[in-house]
């Protein structure tokens, strides 16, 4: 397991598509995921964690997966409310990284094809979830099927 590689992020499989949300510390990392999980499973969507704050990455022929540290697994905390176990699943491909934009950003709309380097050697597509998006799920689901080579 020595290529695999610790990253600051939360992660979920949603119907076989990982989403891995960025930011830093405080920044609604976990709750934006947590949200994307209910929502998936309001709308009938198979949903499982799989890990919070720190995500071990590797890529290979078959693409980049993501997994949790043992330590952690199946564990999401809340921030304000506490450590929740949730369902999760031991290893899943990763297809798009998600971040919150804040309130008071002023780009309206993102770079063409933009992506996020996840590592030197890793990157993926980059999606801008607005912090008031009462549906980023479903949000981040339009935006990867927006893009011309992703298959939602």
């Amino acid at each position: 397991m020595s290529d695999w590689q610790n990253v600051h992020a939360t992660a979920i499989s949603v119907g076989g598509i990982g989403l891995v949300f960025v930011g830093p510390s405080g920044s609604g990392k976990s709750s934006l995921a947590f949200d994307c999980l209910c929502e998936a499973k309001m709308l009938g969507l198979e949903a499982r964690l799989i890990s919070d704050d720190q995500l071990l990455v590797h890529a290979d022929r078959d693409g980049i997966k993501g997994r949790a540290p043992d330590t952690i697994r199946g564990f999401l905390e809340l921030r304000y409310a506490g450590i929740v176990q949730l369902p999760a699943v031991d290893e899943a491909m990763l297809h798009a990284v998600a971040t919150l934009v804040p309130p008071d950003e002023k780009q309206r709309l993102p770079r063409e094809n933009e992506v996020f380097q996840l590592t030197e050697r890793i990157a993926l597509p980059l999606l801008r979830i607005p912090a008031w998006s009462r549906n980023p799920l479903s949000l981040a689901l339009a935006l990867l099927k927006s893009r011309a080579s992703f298959d939602v």
